[in-house]
């Protein structure tokens, strides 16, 4: 399992994945989730993957094959006019790579399953955000629904649902993030440390940030610390319950 967000903000994208795997209790390792693409002045894409290792290593493997040499480039996300065209291309990608690893032909609760996060920007357009299905259908962020989760998202979601605001810095917005995966992390023991975080400001075509945040990176223990001391005032301040 892992988790993995993407926030749409007024000013910009902003990602942020784990990077924990696992085949048991006792077998875990690290694995970068999070890829990008640039071609400054003109791009930039970042890609999030959750689900089978092998699907989702299949597809930034074809991904990155098809964006590298110029006279193989189709098709290439390089080349996608649209982000809505990139969209497309990875989802059809993704069904590639799924269906030519189920024998009996790819369903999605196929063992093979893997779910993604694209977004960025490509000039012309707005920064958007795409959420893919196995079977390679996908829908677009909205203001109704200004970010996406991938993975295991539900203890995480709560803060995210109740915090977030769509003109909210980007600093802001990270310690939200910082604490909707801290919460994931103490609930469940499949998503760990260290995060992979990345910035995407308006019409830059470039990444300015994509930091590592390690397990003793002192800005996550004071949030986590911070955050875990804020609940249990915030509860002790709630009106208690009347016994009759």
């Amino acid at each position: 399992m892992t988790y993995c967000v993407g926030l749409r903000l007024n000013s910009g994208l902003v990602f942020m994945s784990d990077t924990r795997t696992n085949a048991g209790v006792d077998n875990f390792s690290t694995t970068k989730k999070m890829f990008t693409w640039n071609v400054p002045g003109e791009r930039t894409i970042t890609l999030m993957t959750a689900g089978n290792l092998a699907t989702t290593q299949a597809l930034i493997s074809l991904l990155e094959e098809r964006s590298k040499t110029v006279s193989e480039r189709n098709p290439t996300i390089l080349e996608q006019p649209t982000m809505f065209q990139v969209a497309r291309l990875v989802g059809a990608t993704l069904k590639e790579v799924i269906q030519n690893s189920a024998t009996g032909g790819q369903t999605g609760s196929s063992k093979f399953t893997a779910s993604v996060i694209v977004g960025g920007q490509i000039a012309g357009g707005n920064p958007t955000l795409f959420l893919i299905y196995p079977e390679g259908n996908f829908i677009e962020v909205t203001d109704d629904t200004p970010f996406f989760q991938i993975g295991e998202a539900k203890y995480g979601k709560p803060i995210l649902v109740r915090a977030y605001e769509p003109d909210m810095s980007f600093e802001d917005a990270i310690k939200l993030l910082v604490v909707s995966f801290d919460s994931t992390i103490k609930a469940n023991l499949s998503v760990g440390l260290p995060l992979d975080l990345q910035v995407y400001e308006t019409d830059s075509f470039a990444v300015s940030d994509q930091p590592r945040i390690e397990t003793d990176d002192a800005y996550y223990q004071s949030i986590s610390q911070g955050w875990g001391d804020a609940l249990r005032t915030a509860l002790m301040h709630l009106p208690s319950y009347k016994r009759s």
